[in-house]
């Protein structure tokens, strides 16, 4: 019991509520991160070129507006299924699975691109790179994200 309400494990319930809301924080981080460290100045000019050299590249240039705001509704449509994650929802699971993934992706990428200082030859920045200084918090949160999903596996 913690104030004087029981913990969902101790009841047989397993759940992935606590890692949920703390990737959804690490991301509500790192959206500000981004904006704040101009991200589409470097996303934009790499897109471009990607699309230079492969036609078929599927990613599309944002302006800022439309990037924030996009993301600022997936972060909050992601927050209000806290409470699925908590009820262990077993099919918010695969949607869990993907939103840890590509999270971890995203930090790996910030910093692999930090210590490169840019994404194609031609994209280069000063170090470290835009959104870098979340995405140790993205990594963290993440990992704890795939583990409380395995250990709480059906």
């Amino acid at each position: 019991m913690m104030n004087g309400r029981a913990d969902a494990r101790s009841l047989g319930k397993p759940n992935f509520g606590a890692p949920w809301l703390a990737l959804c924080a690490a991301f509500a981080l790192h959206i500000a991160d981004e904006s704040l460290t101009g991200f589409l100045s470097v996303y934009n000019p790499t897109v471009l070129n990607l699309r230079q050299r492969w036609a078929w590249f599927p990613m599309p240039t944002f302006e800022f507006r439309q990037w924030l705001v996009g993301l600022i509704v997936v972060c909050g449509i992601l927050i209000c299924l806290a409470p699925l994650a908590y009820a262990g929802a077993r099919g918010l699971r695969p949607l869990a699975w993907i939103f840890a993934v590509i999270m971890l992706l995203n930090g790996l990428g910030h910093t692999l691109f930090s210590v490169l200082g840019h994404t194609v030859p031609s994209v280069t920045f000063s170090r470290p790179a835009p959104g870098f200084y979340s995405s140790p918090l993205l990594l963290a949160a993440s990992i704890w994200m795939m583990a409380r999903l395995r250990s709480t596996a059906p």
